[in-house]
């Protein structure tokens, strides 16, 4: 049995509640001053045309890239991972019971929504319905937390903090629309195919953005498809296109704007950090005094 839910509306008050507890569990003295700090950073920077590509990077060289402020792929860590041996019938057969939750209906132009329309349902019954087929957009269990996953997921230790696991899974055509998160972001491609655009953080001033919360912000403006008559300054963004593979892990420093399509039924798992972005270089301005 599927049921459908939608989130409350948030009180008036819990922006600046929401804010100041983003704040504490990174560290840093505020949200705004940090967003301000990544921006800045931002425009010193010079987008290169292609995302980087490095092998499989120890920490301390994945923290000196990152520090650069620019997105970056490394290969030969999500592909020694369990779960990329996991089939698609094999996640039906092994973990067809475990419940899920799918984005529905017109969730592009509400990503950003309170009220988005979710169904809950077994993942045996998110994979009949993928298999039956839509005339609109397919369902996507995206931004999912699936412990039963998770040991088969190892992350390296690029971070001294990171928030849980997120699974992302669904046919070729599921998309999550253009956006940042205001945290370090590592994403990894278990199997399928997916393109990313990213633009750098400095460049909301020509996409049209809209705050969702404290560190998510989402843009209407669709990279893949532009509508320079409806959003004419979106001309003057840089637009950088990736194709992520199997094994591919993609850095997303935080800030940078990405959008997401799969081109083939895909797998991915994500992990943001939990602290002060790399690419901030441990700003005593913006670290947070030790109590």
């Amino acid at each position: 049995m599927t049921t459908t839910s939608h989130s409350s509306p948030a009180p008036a008050d819990q922006p600046d509640a929401r804010a100041r507890k983003a704040a504490d569990v990174r560290g840093v003295t505020s949200i705004a001053a940090m967003r301000d700090a990544i921006r800045d950073a931002s425009r010193k920077l010079v987008p290169p045309a292609a995302v980087a590509r490095f092998k499989a990077l120890d920490r301390a060289a994945f923290q000196a890239q990152a520090a650069r402020g620019l997105p970056f792929m490394i290969t030969g860590v999500v592909g020694r991972w369990p779960l990329c041996a996991v089939t698609p019938d094999a996640l039906r057969d092994r973990f067809g019971d475990v419940p899920v939750r799918a984005r529905t209906g017109d969730y592009i132009n509400t990503a950003f929504a309170p009220d988005r329309a979710m169904r809950d349902m077994s993942m045996r019954a998110y994979l009949d319905l993928v298999a039956a087929g839509t005339d609109g957009l397919p369902p996507y269990v995206g931004n999912l937390e699936i412990n039963e996953l998770n040991g088969m997921c190892h992350w390296p230790g690029y971070f001294g903090k990171m928030g849980p696991p997120r699974f992302w899974l669904g046919p070729a055509g599921t998309v999550t629309p253009l956006h940042c998160d205001y945290d370090d972001n590592i994403f990894a491609q278990v199997w399928g195919t997916k393109r990313i655009f990213l633009a750098p953080p400095h460049h909301d001033e020509f996409l049209y953005t809209r705050e969702a919360n404290p560190v998510l912000v989402g843009s209407p403006f669709d990279p893949e498809h532009p509508d320079f008559e409806r959003f004419p300054l979106a001309r003057q963004a840089t637009l950088i296109d990736c194709i992520v593979n199997p094994g591919d892990m993609l850095y997303v420093p935080a800030g940078w704007y990405h959008q997401v399509r799969a081109l083939t039924f895909s797998l991915s798992a994500n992990r943001w950090a939990r602290a002060l972005p790399l690419a901030l270089r441990d700003d005593p301005a913006l670290r947070r005094p030790a109590p």
